[in-house]
């Protein structure tokens, strides 16, 4: 369901694409066991684990913000009529009620002001263009696309290589925003609104971005991208996943935010957490998350 947030002035909606999307634990992280997580599974299963069926339930969401005067679009999941042959739960889509779940938070896809791509896998670019006339134009024709250049160049000699690459994504999902002249590129420090500023994650993707903000409230909020998959990685932090880019690279960025989450009070708001947020404590030495609905 699409869930809202309020932190101060500052509003922040989860538009549903698919939920749960639900991928074995072992697939997603090589190596993985439930019984690793010992208790901490337990307290997982239901909503994030399927402990019995030693499976992961994510959210393919994207997260709409208002403050500041700002419309934001974090992400923009899976889309629909994409050719994704490799995943039959993905390919050609319809009728996924993405658009009316946006409706259902108040917003249109012209109100968007910008829309911010954590990085360029097809599940978080999807959205970003539409079919129309059996040509892929902008789905936010009003917004400007935030995109890192390091994931621009990637994705661009990838598909120049081979053009199934990343489901084929980069050709109908993000070209068609660029030849429009719709897109920013951005990096680490870069202030996209008031109180709003882009940080480098890389690791899951090489030019992984997130949103870093503070509200009116004072509530400190982190966008992280798949820096974080699933709360099992707050538990075992050196968990990658089979999509990481650079696996190690991955636990330095998930550790180092973990880290200043506990020192700081950050608010996480991974892309496919099944919650609203979560807050990071830490007792005897071990992490654990707080979820707020």
């Amino acid at each position: 369901m699409n869930g809202a947030a309020q932190y101060g002035k500052a509003s922040v909606h989860r538009i549903i694409d698919i939920d749960p999307f639900t991928l074995p634990l072992a697939f997603l992280f090589p190596g993985a066991s439930i019984e690793a997580l010992g208790s901490a599974g337990m307290a997982l299963d239901g909503v994030h684990l399927d402990a019995a069926n030693a499976s992961v339930h994510l959210a393919v969401q994207s997260h709409l913000i208002r403050f500041g005067g700002k419309t934001i679009l974090i992400d923009a999941c899976v889309g629909e009529h994409k050719p994704r042959p490799a995943r039959s739960d993905w390919h050609q889509r319809r009728a996924s009620h993405y658009i009316a779940n946006l409706a259902a938070a108040g917003c249109a896809p012209e109100d968007i002001d910008i829309v911010l791509c954590t990085h360029l896998h097809a599940d978080h670019v999807g959205w970003n263009t539409r079919l129309i006339s059996g040509r892929w134009v902008p789905t936010f024709a009003n917004a400007r696309y935030l995109m890192s250049q390091t994931e621009i160049g990637l994705r661009a000699s990838e598909a120049a290589h081979r053009p199934e690459a990343n489901h084929g994504s980069y050709q109908d999902s993000v070209l068609p925003v660029i030849e429009r002249g719709l897109v920013t590129p951005v990096k680490g420090g870069d202030a996209i609104a008031d109180g709003a500023t882009i940080i480098p994650l890389p690791g899951h993707a090489p030019g992984q971005i997130g949103l870093e903000f503070t509200t009116d409230a004072g509530s400190h909020l982190v966008f992280c991208g798949d820096a974080i998959h699933n709360p099992a990685q707050v538990h075992q932090p050196q968990w990658s996943s089979a999509f990481c880019f650079d696996a190690a690279q991955a636990v330095q960025s998930r550790a180092s935010l973990l880290a200043r989450a506990v020192a700081e009070e950050l608010i996480l708001i991974p892309a496919h957490l099944r919650a609203a947020c979560m807050r990071i404590r830490e007792k005897d030495g071990a992490m654990f998350p707080i979820f707020d609905a």
